[in-house]
């Protein structure tokens, strides 16, 4: 089994319609009956329909023990998997929605991961989100309490949510917040917005990475400056699939990306919502995308590069994936 790391998952989006369920039981909620179809899987019909059931779904995350819960499920699925490190995305947003602070939602968080590597040695980190529909004043307060309690698991900053509102210029100061604090940072960007999307987030923003970045491909100039500026792209095949941002593997431009000299990595996303995991995600770029077993290990090595962890913890992935 080759080894795996993924660097791209929302973290209250991993959690299965089944955990779902059983955290609205624990805390006597009634979900919509729409939230799931008659397979009991999420259901929803486009982008900004899947954020409102995914902002319902995770709703039922209410307490540490619930984001423990979450985490712990997580990590360990992706260990069966063979996957050694993952990094989350949580959501102080989604936390505060329900009434729990900052730091209640970390605890729980940090607890799972601490659970997970004891049971299965697989190597968890946070990045933590601020969610672009919400405004950059949110962003701003949000990357605040990332730098008022730091902990050696968050170990970086994103920002997720609808790419069609506000422009990437408008999140400067919170990506500055945590920047000037010694935090590396990622956004998405071009997944539902197109390359202009991407050439923004990059002058805007003090990133290395990018979440998704794929429709760059729609300006070869821009492909060659995130080849040149060896900027890391969080590639979710099944999502943009799922999502039609590409009509079907065929159209997806992975392949044309790393050709062109882009930094690849593979990412499951929101998994449960895009019938996906990142075990599937390895599976399908050899199956579809032709990857042997050793560009799969480069995809890994890559990903490891590219985490935003420290260097000891690098040194031993890399061992990991030699042996």
């Amino acid at each position: 089994m080759v080894p795996k790391a993924e660097l791209h998952c929302h973290l209250e989006g991993a959690a299965s319609p089944d955990l779902v369920r059983r955290l609205a039981a624990r805390h006597s909620m009634a979900l919509p009956d729409e939230t799931f179809d008659e397979n009991g899987n999420f259901a929803w019909s486009d982008f900004l329909h899947f954020l409102k059931v995914y902002d319902i779904a995770s709703s039922v995350i209410r307490t540490p023990e619930d984001y423990r819960d979450v985490t712990y499920q997580y990590l360990m699925d992706c260990a069966a998997e063979g996957a050694i490190y993952v990094e989350v995305m949580s959501s102080p947003d989604h936390a505060a929605a329900v009434g729990m602070s900052y730091a209640d939602h970390l605890e729980g968080i940090v607890a799972g991961i601490e659970e997970a590597r004891s049971e299965s040695g697989i190597e968890g980190r946070i990045i933590v989100t601020c969610v672009r529909h919400l405004g950059p004043e949110r962003g701003v307060e949000v990357a605040r309490q990332v730098v008022a309690h730091p902990h050696e698991l968050v170990t970086g900053f994103g920002m997720g949510g609808d790419e069609n509102t506000y422009s990437p210029h408008d999140f400067t100061p919170a990506f500055e917040i945590v920047h000037a604090a010694g935090l590396p940072c990622t956004a998405h960007a071009g997944e539902v917005a197109g390359a202009q999307s991407v050439r923004d987030a990059l002058d805007a923003l003090p990133v290395q990475r990018l979440g998704h970045g794929v429709r760059a491909i729609e300006d070869p100039d821009l492909v060659r400056e995130l080849a040149d500026r060896e900027i890391v792209l969080e590639v979710c095949p099944g999502s943009n699939i799922a999502t039609g941002v590409f009509e079907n593997y065929s159209a997806h431009p992975l392949l044309a990306l790393q050709e062109a000299g882009c930094r690849i990595t593979l990412n499951s996303d929101d998994p449960p919502y895009f019938d996906t995991s990142i075990g599937r995600e390895y599976d399908r770029a050899s199956t579809l995308f032709g990857l042997d077993d050793d560009a799969l290990r480069r995809v890994t090595l890559t990903a490891i590069d590219g985490a935003f962890a420290d260097p000891e913890t690098k040194e031993k992935l890399r061992a990991k994936v030699a042996a």
